[in-house]
């Protein structure tokens, strides 16, 4: 771990005050030469350290994600999936060349995957998403069939790959917030900034969840308590519905009691119908 210029610094400072030739130099102004001469010194030392605390972190990261195989590498090789490119002969790296790296950066359409382990044996759940201004989004079915085609040829042999690109879990947060009167109207707008920072926190905090990460009721509130104007945050119910592959409809709204995690991976909010301001 890269050390702190001021412990350098020291160890220089005291290296000088023992050596014998070096006794004339014993000025404790900071402007003095050798001192000045020393501080350089310490912060190229420091800097020379980070540089390589930070090459170590790249190699260790390197060593863990190479390992053919796991969750993360298949993580890996979903996100670096090119929509319209072919694959190198029994490699499962694609063909670049000639293209340019605009066109390869534009053709990794997946911006978010999960992959985690089924309790069923020797099967993986590959959630994946793509996003358009900035919105997260399922791909379009030539897409999907190309990205499952894709994992179909890189796997392993006895793998069993269950994608999940389904439009987002729908949530309805039947929710109380007590306002302060001189912060708040009662439609929760903002009376000096406009806009509602009740339903931007919301969002914020429903941006910030991780992909196929949980959702805790108890963080909600704790963001919204936060929010200039808001006294309390009462969340009276909340419920979500995914979308089912096998109906291509939306399922029964069912309860969330304290956290859970999305079927596709993140949420929606269709509206904030269900959000009241009371005093």
């Amino acid at each position: 771990m890269a050390r702190q210029i001021e412990i350098i610094q020291k160890e220089m400072l005291d290296r000088v005050a023992s050596d014998e030739t070096l006794v004339s130099l014993n000025s404790t102004s900071k402007v003095s030469i050798y001192r000045l001469i020393i501080f350089i010194i310490s912060y190229a030392i420091e800097t020379l350290e980070r540089i390589f605390d930070t090459h170590k972190d790249e190699i260790d990261k390197a060593i863990y994600e190479q390992k053919s195989g796991t969750p993360t590498w298949y993580k890996n090789k979903s996100l670096g999936f090119q929509f319209g490119f072919d694959l190198i002969v029994d490699s499962d790296k694609f063909y670049n060349t000639g293209f340019t790296v605009e066109q390869i950066e534009d053709s990794k359409i997946i911006k978010y995957c999960s992959v985690k382990e089924s309790s069923e044996s020797n099967r993986l759940i590959v959630k994946v998403a793509s996003d358009s201004d900035d919105v997260l989004i399922p791909l379009d079915s030539t897409q999907i069939i190309s990205f499952t085609q894709y994992l179909n040829e890189i796997k392993y042999a006895g793998v069993k790959i269950n994608v999940v690109n389904n439009p987002a879990d729908r949530l309805i947060l039947n929710m109380v917030i007590y306002r302060d009167v001189l912060v708040l109207d009662e439609y929760g707008n903002s009376i000096i900034n406009g806009g509602k920072p009740v339903e931007t926190a919301i969002k914020s905090y429903m941006k910030s969840l991780p992909f196929d990460g949980e959702l805790v009721i108890n963080d909600l509130i704790e963001k919204l308590r936060a929010v200039d104007g808001v006294i309390n945050a009462h969340i009276v119910s909340t419920s979500s519905s995914h979308y089912d592959i096998l109906t291509s409809e939306y399922s029964e709204y069912t309860p969330i009691n304290v956290k859970t995690i999305p079927i596709a991976g993140y949420f929606e909010i269709l509206n904030f119908d269900t959000v009241s301001y009371v005093v």
